[in-house]
């Protein structure tokens, strides 16, 4: 069974999937630092300190040796789709710079996972080439490829790696899949990768993160992740940065450098707002810089942002993204609202993004709307629509359908016109 067809509304096509339960986020572990578990620098020192904490009947703490790296070279024994066994308890893991990985030699499984009974709060450390086999949450397709958490998740100065998602059914979450509530502060997933590797229409989804819970993430960057999938396939590559199916709050973050890839298929974004009312996405302080959707012979929309459900953002700049689809669409280079979305935008900048369609149609080279776009306060400039022996039109705003309504908002110095259809936007000209 495909992953686009299980049940979520609104399609692949336009990120309206359906997500995820929506609970209260777990206190702080109870230990002091001073009754934390000291691990020696091994892996199977830490498998076995992490059996003694799920065992213990309150809170642990377990202290990394500083800047170890923990190397894991063989699957847990009881669960082999992970490195480490799961996370049944409440476990924080106090990483005073170590890094837990995969080694490149060993058979393919993630690095963590946390069931639903399980807590856990990683500080200070970094989780990398974790290369996932399975999807706990679905059980099937693949997802999680460091991280898959069902239970509740705390990542406080974490970095996330060169993970890997791959799967020929559907794949999830390169760096991190998140079902339940989960926390991110002052982190940093890159180099994740999510690949769907089908002959049929299939699905690659969320580079860096993917939460189907509350999610609240600050001061986190999102640099040079991927979803990609087999060319040809018709398939849906979307959120190489992150994909939010639940209630998301990203505060001064960065989502920069990030690729969908989807030859003959759909790309979408680096951001991609996919909760359904009443939850929203809320995007304060935020730069979204030189994202790529690419999708030859197909359709990319949203070369930074892509919203088919409720997104607010104040104070960000969204700027140097492409949405490019040689001989096939190219849509909002910038920021993209489907058809059902609904995206408030203030006191913000959309400026240097394209869209490029070369034997092919390109529109809206800032953004491109076919819901409803309110902006107030908004610069929307040198944004550029081009499709050499193709159709090019609304450098600035392109309007496919719904409503506009522009408050204090300037369109100007776009290329090769600031908005169309001719008079579909009102208060802006060329």
């Amino acid at each position: 069974m495909r992953r686009h067809s299980r049940g979520r509304a609104g399609g692949l096509a336009v990120a309206g999937l359906v997500a995820g339960a929506v609970a209260g986020l777990p206190a702080a572990h109870a230990h002091a630092r001073d009754d934390a578990v000291k691990v020696p620098c091994s892996a199977a020192k830490l498998s076995a300190a992490i059996r003694t904490a799920n065992a213990s009947a309150g809170a642990d703490t377990l202290r990394l040796a500083p800047k170890c790296t923990y190397r894991l070279t063989a699957p847990d024994a009881g669960h082999p789709a992970n490195g480490l066994p799961e996370i049944t308890g409440e476990i924080a893991i106090d990483g005073r710079g170590a890094t837990i990985t995969r080694v490149k030699t060993a058979p393919r499984f993630r690095i963590l996972a946390v069931p639903a009974t399980g807590k856990l709060t990683l500080n200070h450390a970094t989780v990398s080439g974790g290369d996932a086999t399975d999807c706990p949450v679905f059980g099937e397709g693949v997802c999680g490829g460091a991280i898959a958490a069902i239970g509740a998740l705390s990542l406080d100065h974490v970095r996330v790696m060169d993970n890997t998602a791959r799967s020929d059914a559907f794949a999830e979450g390169g760096g991190v899949h998140a079902s339940g509530p989960t926390v991110v502060n002052q982190s940093e997933f890159s180099h994740n990768a999510v690949v769907y590797a089908g002959t049929e229409p299939g699905s690659a989804v969320g580079g860096g993160i993917l939460n189907m819970g509350p999610l609240t993430m600050t001061r986190t960057k999102l640099v040079r992740n991927s979803v990609s999938t087999a060319p040809g396939t018709g398939s849906f590559a979307f959120g190489a940065g992150i994909v939010a199916f639940a209630q998301a709050t990203i505060r001064e973050g960065t989502i920069s450098g990030n690729t969908a890839s989807a030859p003959g298929g759909f790309a979408r974004a680096a951001l991609a707002a996919a909760a359904p009312a009443p939850q929203n996405v809320k995007v304060t302080g935020t730069v979204v810089h030189g994202n790529l959707s690419s999708a030859p012979d197909g359709n990319a929309a949203g070369g930074g942002v892509a919203a088919n459900f409720p997104l607010v953002m104040a104070d960000v700049t969204i700027s140097d993204n492409t949405s490019s689809a040689p001989r096939g669409t190219a849509l909002a280079g910038g920021l993209q609202v489907g058809p059902s979305g609904d995206v408030d935008i203030r006191n913000s900048t959309v400026r240097g993004n394209k869209v490029t369609a070369e034997a092919g149609t390109a529109q809206g080279g800032g953004i491109a709307t076919a819901g409803a776009l309110r902006a107030a306060g908004v610069k929307i400039t040198r944004n550029a629509a081009t499709a050499r022996n193709g159709t090019a039109e609304g450098g600035g705003i392109f309007k496919v359908s719904g409503t506009i309504a522009l408050d204090d908002t300037e369109v100007k110095a776009n290329t090769p016109n600031n908005c169309r259809p001719v008079g579909a936007v009102p208060g802006c000209g060329d």
